[in-house]
């Protein structure tokens, strides 16, 4: 019995002091900001570079695949944690929040390019037969939005459909429709390679 009550007395007494270490961590990385922010310390940004840097470099790496693309990820992300200190604004959350937001938003941007690089691969094959069909395009910026393929996009799978639009009417990335959609990303990139692949065969059959 007191072995169990002392037991309970060490869990609560590590959850307070966990707790006081996390109140102690916000309140420095707050002053190490504003450091940044009003002086351009230059000790205070080492300070709060080494202190993201395992936890953005961990996300770079499950997100992204690889250390190289997780060490741009960290670097542009501190970059502009340096440059936009001054907008951090305390009433509307804690550092970590926002420093979060540009890791993501960063790691949006690198995603995108990279899909739109293999997205120019894998459907290279298909755009010269849409472009082929000479249809009026004067109306719309992008040829995809053109009547006839939207014929074919709405004949396809909803979950197909679902995935077409988002990539190339709504310009979203993979990772973001997967989020969307709540599917894994290998799924996205299934039902994107299937859909291209009869969107191919139809327009093909058509022309």
């Amino acid at each position: 019995m007191q072995h169990s009550l002392n037991s309970k007395r060490n869990i609560a007494d590590m959850s307070i002091n966990k707790t006081l270490l996390e109140q102690d961590d916000k309140e420095q990385l707050k002053e190490w900001l504003s450091l940044i922010s009003l002086e351009r310390d230059k000790d205070a940004f080492a300070q709060i570079f080494s202190w993201f840097a395992p936890k953005i470099i961990r996300f770079g790496i499950k997100q992204l695949n690889n250390e190289a693309s997780a060490n741009v990820l960290l670097q542009e992300t501190m970059t502009n944690v340096w440059k936009k200190a001054h907008m951090y604004n305390a009433d509307k959350g804690a550092v970590t929040t926002w420093v979060y937001t540009i890791m993501r938003n960063v790691s949006f941007d690198m995603l995108r390019k990279v899909k739109s690089n293999r997205e120019d691969m894998l459907s290279d094959d298909i755009w010269p037969l849409v472009e082929s069909e000479n249809l009026e395009t004067a109306e719309f910026e992008d040829h995809l939005l053109n009547k006839s393929l939207m014929q074919h996009v709405d004949k396809l799978p909803q979950a197909q459909k679902q995935i077409i639009k988002g990539v190339y009417f709504q310009e979203l990335s993979q990772e973001q429709i997967a989020v969307q959609l709540g599917i894994p990303v290998g799924t996205v990139k299934s039902r994107l390679r299937t859909a291209l692949s009869k969107l191919k065969s139809h327009l093909g059959d058509d022309s």
